[in-house]
């Protein structure tokens, strides 16, 4: 990516704290486009993903270099242990808190990642979910770890038909979460998940990234051969005995895990990383491509021109 020389830079910030908000699919090309703008703006990177979070997984996550580190400021990148719970909801709330900092030495701050459900409680708030108990919490998880997820379903199934019809059954963590609301609240879990969206005293903007289809597929393919000659097989490896945490129910683990359990060849568990990654890279598009706020720039198209683009349009807003 050319390096452009950013315009106006101080009258498009001076008049209020600004969270410009990096979005898009997986391999699109998110990070080379956050470092270049927060390295001309001068401002921090708070990472929207919901696994650079954890502690070790550098590989499978993408996560920035140590040579990216060390170029920008960077927060939630590598802070928490697999072993640690972490939901959207405490992430809003630490990323609000932190912004509170930030905005006193700085204009804008960029959140740059691809969760979605980061994003949304960030910009538009989260539902006000109880806390839950942890020997709850310990229950429910020790249950799946013995029984699987089918009780747990069929107990969703009872407690909240409406929020069982539309989950993802396939995503343990948020089957397992919405039974703990339900019994936590004494209520549905679908009936907490009607907060209007929250004010923010900061103005956001959001600019969303994307590829023809065919050149974000060829990266995503690209991405996991270079993941694979980084030495994601021994990283792997390396949690092979903690497979059981919601952590490590990651893109590149858990298919690198039926291999180590015998269940498929290398080469078929690579060809499955590379599937479920375009998956879930048509998944991050749709749910995106929902929410009329976010400017869209086609890399495809304007690749050598993406901060002028991103510039010119916070100017226009």
């Amino acid at each position: 990516m050319k390096k452009i020389t950013i315009i106006k830079q101080q009258s498009i910030y001076s008049a209020k704290h600004t969270l410009l908000v990096l979005l898009g699919p997986t391999a699109v090309g998110k990070t080379a486009c956050s470092l270049q703008l927060a390295e001309q703006l001068k401002c921090p990177i708070l990472s929207a993903d919901s696994r650079q979070i954890y502690r070790g997984m550098t590989i499978a996550t993408a996560a920035p270099s140590p040579a990216e580190l060390q170029r920008v400021e960077h927060h939630f990148v590598g802070i928490l242990e697999p072993e640690a719970y972490y939901s959207a909801s405490e992430y809003e709330q630490h990323v609000l808190s932190l912004l509170g900092e930030l905005f006193k030495q700085h204009a804008v701050v960029i959140l740059a990642g691809g969760s979605m459900m980061y994003i949304d409680a960030v910009c538009k708030g989260i539902d006000d979910i109880p806390t839950i108990d942890e020997t709850l919490r310990e229950e429910l998880l020790r249950l799946y770890r013995e029984e699987g997820l089918d009780p747990i379903r069929q107990q969703l199934k009872i407690l909240d038909p409406l929020f069982y019809d539309e989950v993802d059954m396939k995503n343990p963590k948020r089957v397992i979460h919405a039974l703990e609301v339900c019994l936590m609240a004494g209520k549905p879990y679908s009936s907490l998940r009607t907060n209007p969206k929250k004010e923010r005293p900061f103005r956001i903007v959001k600019v969303g990234f994307t590829r023809n289809r065919d050149e974000l597929y060829e990266r995503i393919n690209r991405r996991v051969d270079l993941m694979m000659e980084a030495g994601l097989l021994e990283e792997a490896r390396g949690f092979y005995q903690k497979r059981h945490l919601n952590s490590l129910n990651t893109v590149g683990y858990k298919e690198l895990f039926d291999y180590f359990d015998g269940n498929c060849s290398l080469e078929f568990a690579v060809d499955k990383i590379k599937q479920h990654s375009r998956n879930y890279a048509r998944k991050q598009l749709s749910w995106f491509r929902k929410d009329k706020e976010i400017h869209w720039i086609n890399l495809s198209i304007e690749n050598n021109y993406v901060v002028n683009e991103i510039l010119t349009f916070t100017e226009n807003i």
